[in-house]
């Protein structure tokens, strides 16, 4: 574990946070039109009383041009979020910085079912039907990775396995629900994976095997994302990295309550790992079986924290989680959204060096990324050349990819 921390901000300098009022950008249409689409979404996924619906159709109609204004809500992190919101009071939608304002929708929507109140909503995820659709209309797809896990656990060749699992979770994340609703059916065919090569824009995968290949007794740090398939797709990871004994133990960090449509809390892990026990196909059946076990053997851990749901930037992270992080031999985080957290969702050059940036990190850290933000680092500028001219929308439409390796913080 790291004793100190020499770094608890990038290395270089910070630019300025994007923001929903640059127009003609992913930003602004996210807050302009997703964020009303995903509320109108929950309407019709829900049978809400009336006066939650009531409060959801006044949601929707601030956005984007009403003023920011505090929570209303009594919760676990009420002052916290106070805190975060004062100092935006009186700025629309577009005006505030795009992270901020992604969560706090996300927290209004909660508001507006009174999800830590007692009544109707009490508890309630708005996008459980997401959720359990992401697995149902993935049957095929998770069947045939459940099959080659199984074969992977006793054959040789561990880091060729493990390469291909991390690039398997990395494209997985295109089936993140926020973008394509579960209920349109399965985004990625088991075929697909063979054509993804050359979308990866940069791949660190070798310096993590070379990482875990020289130690021990390891600890994985997960930081999760979405539920569904993405979610399968993690828990493979983890159950490879602890079936081959490449690692210890993984602990999985996971929201406390439902934001960003799909993201997983531990409610969505424990549901995941009991449908899996309960397929009816052998290698899906025999999975969900290991991933039992190794939860049950405590080698699987499951994590919450508020940190996970609020609009911080990962080096604003409480000391608790920075120490928590610390014990870890690797972190892996997981998206889009996590992604940009590392990156404090701001204006950095594309060519920026990711290893600066991540710099404050308390243990190395691996990034699994399928580009649906405007802001990336570690490319070169040919690439980006070359992007713009081929693919104009590359920044935005999860085509592209990056396995990105820092070291972090080295003192101990």
């Amino acid at each position: 574990m790291r004793d100190s921390y020499p770094h608890t901000l990038p290395s270089i300098a910070i630019p300025e946070p994007i923001r929903g009022e640059e127009t003609g950008t992913w930003a602004h249409s996210t807050v302009a039109v997703r964020l009303p689409d995903i509320a109108r979404r929950t309407l019709v996924e829900n049978d809400f009383p009336l006066e939650i619906t009531q409060r959801i159709r006044a949601l929707i109609a601030d956005i984007p041009s009403a003023p920011v204004r505090l929570l209303q809500q009594a919760a676990p992190d009420a002052q916290d979020w106070e805190g975060y919101t004062r100092r935006f009071l009186g700025q629309d939608w577009l005006e505030v910085p795009w992270f901020f304002i992604e969560t706090y929708f996300y927290r209004r929507l909660l508001e507006a079912t009174g999800y830590f109140e007692s009544g109707p909503g009490h508890f309630l995820d708005p996008f459980v039907f997401q959720k359990v659709e992401g697995l149902n209309t993935a049957r095929t797809t998770i069947a045939v990775l459940a099959e080659h896990l199984s074969a992977w656990q006793t054959g040789d060749d561990q880091e060729s396995h493990l390469a291909t699992l991390l690039a398997i979770d990395l494209w997985g994340n295109r089936a993140d629900m926020s973008l394509w609703p579960a209920d349109e059916g399965d985004q990625l065919s088991h075929d697909e994976w063979e054509s993804f090569d050359e979308q990866l824009l940069v791949n660190d995968t070798e310096a993590v095997t070379q990482l875990l290949g020289q130690r021990t007794g390891t600890r994985i740090d997960f930081l999760v994302d979405n539920a569904g398939l993405e979610l399968v797709m993690d828990l493979a990871v983890a159950d490879y990295l602890l079936t081959s004994a490449t690692a210890a133990s993984v602990h999985l960090h996971l929201k406390i309550h439902p934001t960003f449509v799909s993201d997983a809390m531990i409610k969505d892990v424990n549901h995941t790992i009991d449908w899996l026990s309960q397929s009816d196909d052998p290698a899906t059946n025999a999975f969900g079986q290991r991933l039992a076990n190794h939860r049950a053997n405590e080698c699987l851990i499951l994590r919450d924290h508020p940190f996970w749901t609020s609009p911080l930037a990962f080096w604003e992270m409480p000391n608790d989680v920075r120490q928590e992080l610390g014990k870890a031999d690797l972190i892996i985080s997981k998206g889009d959204a996590n992604y940009r957290r590392l990156l404090g969702d701001r204006h950095w050059s594309y060519t920026a060096s990711f290893s600066e940036i991540m710099a404050y990190t308390p243990a190395p850290l691996l990034a699994l990324r399928t580009l649906k933000a405007e802001l990336v680092a570690g490319l070169e500028q040919e690439q980006i050349e070359r992007l713009n001219q081929e693919d104009p929308q590359w920044m935005v439409n999860g085509r592209w990819g990056v396995i990105q390796f820092a070291p972090g913080n080295q003192a101990r």
